[in-house]
């Protein structure tokens, strides 16, 4: 097999990992309230200026160590940004619960624009960045053909394969799971039941922005250099994968970053990595032309 095939399949699949983490963000939301976050990616954006923080505040007092420097940025960027996704929550959607689902929407999209801005004039316009945390790569050989792996990819598809294999774990053998699960199914029965669903809804969000969060380190690690307006290709690409797997549905959203990832980074090396993007986008045209639910999405039934 050809070693470049095999090169950018290794990269697309480490690229598809960070879109998949993402993706869960929107269809976690999508699932339990039927509407989309589009300010998800700005919480992605925002956790690259708080990973760049905490490195930074961590370096300042003396820890070098790479184990405890990557752990302490994993859980103060991740903490925070579970903050900021309860906020978006509160302000952007629990007043709006009961309105139209238009308005919902344009309150996501005015804070998406609220973070950006707030990014921007906190940050500065100038495009920012961290120093490599992990050198090194090791080659792989099949047969004639090798994979060169970068310790740094290495790290993100272990810590994004932890990340899914915690967050299923919760949703599906835990008392926080099964209450997600029966807010998603029936929001009015599960409040009858005695779930606190407002809460639940909030913790939902928490936990896609964390995954957001576990991505932007991720990301950051591997590219090094990130602006206030980080958040918004990489959240559409997100939600692409998101549609792609089926909205709603969470092996489905890591299915779809994983093909989407895949699907991108064959398109870089085989076509023109100039109309990267363009490709992304006109997939997600097809999808929602030809099989709007997705590949592991159920199609809506209307009820009567």
């Amino acid at each position: 097999m050809d070693s470049f095939f095999l090169q950018q399949l290794f990269n697309g699949i480490t690229l598809g990992a960070v879109y998949g983490l993402i993706a869960i963000g929107y269809t976690m939301v999508y699932g339990i309230i039927g509407m989309i976050n589009f300010a998800h990616g700005e919480v992605y954006m925002i956790s690259a200026y708080l990973c760049a923080i905490a490195l930074a505040l961590l370096s300042f007092f003396g820890l070098h160590s790479f184990p405890l420097l990557i752990l302490g940025t994993l859980v103060f960027t991740i903490a925070v940004t579970g903050v900021y996704g309860w906020v978006i929550e509160r302000i952007a959607y629990k007043p709006l619960r009961n309105s139209t689902r238009l308005a919902p929407l344009i309150s996501a999209i005015g804070m998406s624009l609220i973070l950006q801005n707030y990014a921007q004039t906190s940050q500065g316009p100038r495009q920012q960045g961290i120093p490599t945390m992990i050198e090194g790569a090791v080659r792989f050989h099949i047969g004639e053909s090798f994979v060169q792996m970068t310790y740094t990819k290495i790290f993100i598809l272990i810590a994004s394969l932890v990340g899914m294999l915690v967050l299923t774990y919760i949703i599906g053998h835990t008392k926080l799971g099964r209450m997600c699960r029966a807010t998603q199914q029936d929001r009015k029965m599960a409040a009858i039941l005695g779930i606190n669903t407002d809460r639940v809804i909030s913790l939902v969000f928490m936990i896609g922005a964390a995954m957001a969060g576990l991505a932007g380190v991720l990301v950051i690690m591997n590219y090094g250099t990130f602006d206030f307006y980080a958040g918004f290709i990489i959240g559409i690409k997100a939600f692409t994968a998101a549609v792609l797997g089926g909205i709603g549905s969470l092996p489905g959203a890591m299915l779809g970053g994983l093909i989407l990832g895949i699907a991108e980074a064959q398109f870089s090396g085989m076509v023109n990595s100039d109309y990267k993007d363009v490709f992304s986008f006109g997939l997600l045209v097809v999808i929602l032309i030809f099989r709007p639910q997705g590949l592991l999405g159920r199609p809506v039934v209307a009820k009567v």
